[in-house]
């Protein structure tokens, strides 16, 4: 209790010149805030025996003070360094946008646009205007639509077609995803009536023939997402779904997941289907996720035949859904550079960390260790060592990518210790920790990254 009695008040920490500093660009109940803050930790760590008398000492309450108005200064948004080898990392926000769109995404932000207005005829346009060509244009269907995300693109398109109707699909392909996302509680809240069909492992058209009634008005394929089944396993494809829908008349519906657009040329493993391939298959209506394998904002995407999306446009509930400027100036972006798929895979962020060759992988981590170890402490230690990325988001749950992996050690520090504290660098550097060892993967470390990877390095032993 003696060395509680000795910590300074704040009234005291007030009248200390580095406060008078403070308050000249802070307003004072920000600077009060964070004293009380610091003496608060100060008396916790006391009582628990985790600092010595010497924390007492105005000097290092100042310093505490001054760590905690860095802190409340910083935006709790922040930009990371992606050094786990997860490509569409959830946690992270997925897919970083490609460089060619920050002009136009700064320009729509900051200044009017033409979000609602038509400029040919000065009269009022419509925001899905701006993307509908272009997704068509790319897709191959006849009219288009887009919502804040693709649970939400479920949401609307169920809603619009089928509330108080069955909606047929296959057992096992009533997946959760991340987020607790469910297919039936989707299906619940939009007023549709689950139909399933099948079993977990093996469904067959006949199974749909005979699920078939009056009430049926929907036939749904949903993308198994980061769920996959291997051994003895039948599924109806897209194109067969699609041709019995033709068949009784019922749209056919596929909710594809991560969007992809182009040919992923080169990845081990299954092939991605892209959204072309299911509208070519004959599907009346596609949902995707824009910030997985395509590369966007997050976004939802319907396309489809215009009878069923036009219905859409006119639902109450797009409006709760509706995406505002900036996300529609960064899709029109990405988009437009899906015009030349060579131009895509080099200039979108996701495609390129994806179909970045292993040997490519190895001369970068190669070039980075050489360029690192110039600028680091001798007690950090990098070394190289072979291992896998993966796709994340969802997407392609069973590819195993080969990479090379960055090994750090530092003296006198276990694995965990050198990950909690690149995690709380002044830009965190977030890892993985596998067999006792803190790796970084190049795949998904940009190259503006480096600087800022060197920063949180050096921060290991300052």
């Amino acid at each position: 209790m003696l060395s509680l009695g000795k910590i300074p008040k704040v009234d005291k920490i007030l009248e200390h010149p580095s406060a008078l500093v403070w308050l000249r660009s802070t307003p004072r109940k920000v600077v009060v805030g964070a004293i009380r803050s610091a003496l608060e930790s100060l008396r916790r760590e006391l009582l628990g025996g985790e600092t010595s008398l010497s924390g007492v000492e105005m000097s290092a309450v100042i310093e505490r003070v001054e760590f905690e108005l860095k802190k409340q200064a910083a935006f709790s948004l922040r930009r990371v360094v992606n050094g786990t080898g997860v490509v569409i990392h959830t946690n992270l926000g997925r897919s970083p946008l490609p460089e060619k769109v920050l002009k136009q995404l700064v320009d729509i932000s900051c200044h009017y646009s033409n979000l609602e207005l038509n400029l040919e005829t000065g009269e009022r346009g419509s925001r899905y205007s701006h993307l509908e060509p272009l997704i068509c244009e790319l897709t191959g269907a006849e009219a288009a639509l887009v919502v804040n995300n693709n649970a939400a693109a479920v949401l609307l398109a169920l809603s619009s077609l089928t509330t108080g109707r069955e909606v047929i699909v296959s057992r096992g392909e009533l997946v959760e995803i991340g987020g607790s996302f469910r297919i039936p509680d989707v299906m619940k809240l939009s007023g549709a009536m689950l139909r399933e069909v099948g079993t977990t492992n093996r469904t067959h058209l006949q199974d749909y023939r005979e699920a078939l009634s009056a009430d049926t008005g929907l036939l749904l394929k949903v993308h198994c997402s980061n769920f996959a089944m291997v051994g003895f396993t039948a599924e109806v494809t897209a194109q067969e779904l699609a041709l019995l829908g033709r068949e009784i008349g019922i749209p056919v519906m596929a909710d594809v997941g991560s969007g992809n657009l182009v040919e992923l040329e080169g990845l081990p493993g299954q092939r991605e289907a892209t959204i072309q391939d299911f509208i070519k298959a004959g599907v009346d209506l596609v949902t995707c996720s824009g910030d997985k394998l395509l590369g966007g904002p997050q976004i939802g995407i319907i396309a489809g035949r215009k009878a069923l999306v036009e219905p859409m446009k006119r639902h109450p509930l797009l409006r709760a859904l509706r995406v505002d400027k900036m996300t529609l100036a960064a899709l029109e972006g990405v988009m437009r550079l899906y015009r030349d798929e060579r131009q895509a895979l080099v200039e979108i962020p996701t495609l390129r960390m994806l179909t970045a060759s292993a040997d490519e992988l190895n001369l970068r981590a190669r070039k980075a260790v050489r360029w690192l170890k110039r600028r680091l402490p001798t007690a950090v230690s990098l070394s190289l060592v072979k291992g896998f990325s993966q796709a994340g988001g969802g997407a392609l749950p069973q590819l195993e990518l080969p990479t090379t992996l960055i090994a750090v050690t530092v003296v006198n520090m276990s694995a965990n210790e050198v990950e909690e504290r690149l995690r709380c660098a002044a830009t965190p550097v977030i890892g993985r920790i596998a067999k006792g060892a803190f790796l970084l993967d190049l795949r998904t470390i940009l190259d503006d990254d480096l600087p800022l990877l060197s920063e949180g390095l050096s921060e290991l032993c300052p």
